[in-house]
């Protein structure tokens, strides 16, 4: 298989397990306008590419040779996930057209930062996966393989949006809120997970 098909295929192996980014993107396309929606998705895909070329680049490196680093990013990145899982949890979502639900791009763009870059399982996994493609592949196989993996980010991220757009007028207030609490309870727990692994480092 070509390194480009190959980079697609682990790519979208990457993106799809349901987690931060896939939760963000498909609330924003429950709740709002195709069009909005769509360009929530490029934020999140520009964000995810970015962080894909940083541990492509070498981020892992200071993750490992600087411990208090590891330590700030499980500590901050696990108390702000449990902060977006709590706010998933209170917030009572709905389908009422009179919303307004044009949330202003930089605060789209800050919470699209917050559940790619501030994720720190996104950066330990991803840093295993994009530093071990430029580690184990000559320059040109190994950039070809980034280039498949960013297209897969592309790929995904839109076509969850799309789907869930279209698919949107069947759900109602209350399947939105059952989504939120089930979205809430794992990001949250997934959260205290982060923290609890930086308490045992440090204990």
């Amino acid at each position: 298989m070509p390194p480009y098909l190959q980079g697609l295929a682990i790519g979208l192996a990457y993106v799809a397990p349901i987690g931060m980014q896939n939760l963000f993107v498909i609330n924003s396309a429950l709740t709002q306008p195709r069009r909005r929606a769509l360009l929530t998705a490029l934020i999140v895909v520009f964000f995810d590419v970015t962080l894909a070329l940083a541990c492509f680049f070498g981020i892992g490196a200071l993750m490992e040779r600087f411990t208090w680093l590891q330590l700030i990013i499980l500590l901050a990145g696990g108390a702000t996930v449990v902060w977006i899982g709590v706010g998933l949890l209170r917030d009572k979502p709905t389908m009422d057209q009179t919303v307004e639900v044009n949330v202003p791009l930089p605060r789209v763009a800050a919470k699209a930062c917050v559940v790619t870059w501030f994720n720190p399982q996104a950066l330990i996994d991803g840093t295993m996966l994009f530093g071990g493609f430029r580690a184990g592949n000559p320059g040109a196989v190994s950039s070809q393989l980034i280039l498949g993996s960013s297209t897969a980010s592309f790929l995904w991220f839109f076509g969850v949006t799309i789907l869930i757009s279209c698919f949107s007028a069947r759900f109602n207030d209350k399947i939105l809120r059952v989504i939120n609490i089930v979205c809430g309870c794992i990001i949250t727990f997934y959260g205290l997970k982060l923290i609890l692994r930086f308490f045992q480092l440090i204990l």
